[in-house]
């Protein structure tokens, strides 16, 4: 992505997604004095949550509508047998009535059947003789994803106990991985970054580290703090790692930039890119929750120069009154003074429990001055304009240079970081595997622009006309810029000329 481009149109405004009704189990069973939950680990490429931790569930569907729920009725029974339903899908566990009748290998062949879609979940109730009751699943919390976000659900989540009789087993598909797990493993791996949690499942866990009696616990899980109408005001994916979009005059299909609070006490403010007020306002109070935890920011750091990145690092910095960090040539670029310029290499310490580290990378190639920051103990990246959650990245001359970003795409790679933290969209939690995807995309791209240019020569826009068919028209004008980059690139190695305002096969 970038800042809007001269001639562009004003994307829409933004309308956030109406959420879908959706349904979570967790599952427990009791191991001494605490508890152990059934988590999985959702397959990296599905759309909604790839790559994270996660507990069974789903969207509601237009059957489970249909299938009666003893003690419950309308939304709360559909809700209800979409829970039952998810969690026999994805865990091989039947919470119905009758259900421990079935033999194991009898579970198994109604479940690949449902998933094959060869009986329908109704259907299959009735005939096997099973009845679901509400009193199985507990109410414990509902949460609907933030607006910002490109998918949504309004989720009801539900307290289960394991029954004796039960075993949960991972079939691969949507999910790989599955596994009984104590709560504070689960959180120490949320705090090494080696697992990824949305806010639900890291508040559900939190609570149940405590656990003492079912009832206590659910009284907690039904009333989380920061979370006013369901929606969460702290995101934080990894410990130390927390997220802010805001709304910037960036390129479509992206509505908002990342903003990025870094630490465990002293906290980076990475790339606050809105001028409006009610942006600012949505910073300042996810700062004072931050405050109440004993944190404090120390500096704002800036990816790069662009308006959708910087649009309010003068406000934040002055009201806050704290440093501005960039690159120097960044700061060639700024309206506001800066304090301290950042160099390839060096790292950037913050005190907490536990400090954190960041290492500088120098990474241009989308702009002169963009930088990256990589946590030295989970090699997260924090990489602004490298790669995106959604859309694409413009390489724009002279700013922006092809052979460079290529160049830094690999560094990254090899580096090799893990999940990465992009300006726009969500983590990527398989780093290594979305940059050589960039890496192998512009390498295709690139071949088809070397076919756009005949040996009568082509026009910038001929090129794109043929090389970005497959990108919708009202694009060309942001492709005509990336596009430009391949050719000065493919210019410096030979492969192209120009001449009098076309290209020719060199």
């Amino acid at each position: 992505m970038s800042e809007a481009l001269p001639g562009m149109p004003r994307p829409p405004p933004h309308s956030p997604v109406q959420p879908r009704p959706a349904a979570v189990v967790v599952l427990y069973r009791r191991v001494g004095s605490g508890v152990e939950v059934f988590w999985v680990k959702r397959e990296k490429t599905l759309r909604f949550a790839g790559g994270f931790y996660a507990f069974p569930g789903g969207k509601v569907d237009k059957e489970d509508a249909q299938v009666p729920v003893r003690g419950a009725s309308g939304e709360e029974a559909a809700i209800r047998a979409a829970a039952v339903r998810e969690l026999f899908e994805e865990t091989g566990v039947l919470m119905a009535e009758g259900a421990q009748a079935l033999s194991p290998e009898r579970l198994k062949a109604l479940r690949r059947a449902l998933l094959a879609d060869e009986r329908k979940w109704g259907q299959l109730l009735a005939e096997e003789g099973l009845a679901l009751r509400s009193e199985d699943f507990h109410p414990a919390g509902r949460w609907i994803t933030p607006p910002y976000m490109p998918m949504r659900f309004d989720t009801r989540f539900f307290l289960v106990e394991a029954p004796p009789h039960a075993v949960a087993e991972l079939w691969p598909g949507e999910l790989t991985e599955a596994a009984w797990v104590a709560p504070a493993e689960a959180l120490g791996r949320w705090g090494q970054g080696t697992a990824l949690l949305h806010s639900p499942g890291l508040y559900v866990l939190q609570v149940l580290e405590r656990f003492d009696t079912p009832e206590a616990v659910l009284a907690r899980l039904e009333a989380p703090p920061h979370c006013p109408e369901g929606v969460a005001t702290l995101v934080e994916f990894q410990q130390g790692v927390r997220i802010i979009p805001m709304v910037t005059p960036t390129l479509p299909p992206a509505t908002h930039t990342n903003g990025y609070v870094l630490g465990n006490g002293e906290l980076l403010l990475v790339d606050p890119g809105a001028e409006d007020e009610r942006e600012y306002e949505k910073l300042k109070e996810l700062l004072e929750i931050l405050e109440g935890q004993g944190m404090r920011p120390v500096a704002v750091v800036l990816t790069h120069h662009h308006w959708d990145h910087v649009g309010g690092a003068k406000t934040v910095k002055e009201r806050l009154g704290i440093p501005l960090w960039c690159h120097a040539r960044t700061a060639d670029r700024l309206q506001v003074a800066t304090d301290r310029l950042l160099e390839d290499g060096e790292v950037l310490e913050l005190a907490g429990s536990p400090p954190q580290r960041w290492r500088v990378l120098h990474t241009p190639g989308h702009a002169r001055g963009h930088i990256c920051l990589v946590d030295e103990r989970s090699r997260a990246g924090v990489v602004g304009d490298m790669v995106a959650g959604v859309g694409t990245i413009v390489i724009d001359p002279p700013e922006g240079n092809m052979r460079d970003y290529l160049a830094q795409l690999a560094r990254l790679r090899d580096w090799p970081v893990t999940t990465l933290y992009p300006a726009h969209g969500g983590p990527i939690p398989d780093g290594p595997g979305k940059l050589q995807e960039y890496i192998d995309h512009r390498a295709a791209r690139e071949a088809r622009i070397l076919e756009a240019v005949p040996p009568s020569g082509a026009t910038l826009s001929q090129v794109v006309e043929v090389a970005y068919a497959d990108t919708p028209t009202f694009l060309h004008p942001v492709a005509e810029r990336s596009a430009l980059a391949t050719l000065e690139k493919l210019m410096e190695e030979g492969r192209v000329r120009a001449e009098q305002g076309s290209y020719f096969p060199a």
